[in-house]
């Protein structure tokens, strides 16, 4: 990837870690979905008896596929997750299955927000997004402790003024 003026910037791993507390914050993501929809099966297979067979192997298969999921994915995505920010660019690395490595030069940089859903509020977590000018979309920094997060923005904020560019 080149950043102009001669200099490339390398993609590597990003150093830093999400918050410990992402892993809580998706759980309950998870539970929010899972948790009405076994219990609207479970209720409705107790109340709809023609249908309660079909109902329980609905109930049956969301629980097998759903509950391991809900619990082993926020591990995995906490394990994955990685995020850096250095003078030259923004790194970040997500993923499940397939990994998906950002790097956002700081002359791209168009604008940085902050954004703190009600869950993230509840666990004191923020997600930091960067719109560059790249077809790809904006890089996204979930899972940060919402003081770190305003840190970030501020010194991303500091850092893409002071980088010589148009940011397209």
């Amino acid at each position: 990837m080149t950043q102009g003026e001669g200099e490339t910037l390398r993609l590597r791993p990003p150093r830093n870690q999400i918050h410990r507390r992402a892993r809580y914050w998706w759980w309950t993501q998870w539970a929010l979905v899972l948790v009405p929809v076994l219990l609207a099966l479970g209720v409705l297979a107790w109340v709809l008896g023609p249908a309660r067979p079909w109902l329980l192997l609905a109930l049956l298969v969301v629980a097998v596929v759903g509950v391991p999921s809900a619990v082993l994915l926020p591990l995995w995505w906490y394990h994955v997750h990685r995020w850096e920010i250095t003078d030259d660019a923004v790194y970040t690395r997500t993923g499940l299955l397939w990994r998906e490595w950002r790097v956002a030069p700081m002359s791209r940089i168009q604008t940085v927000d902050t954004q703190r859903g009600p869950l993230e509020q509840v666990f004191g977590l923020a997600t930091v997004t960067v719109t560059t000018a790249s077809a790809k979309g904006a890089v996204t920094i979930p899972g940060l402790d919402h003081a770190l997060a305003s840190d970030v923005v501020e010194q991303l904020t500091r850092t893409t003024q002071a980088t010589p560019g148009d940011a397209t």
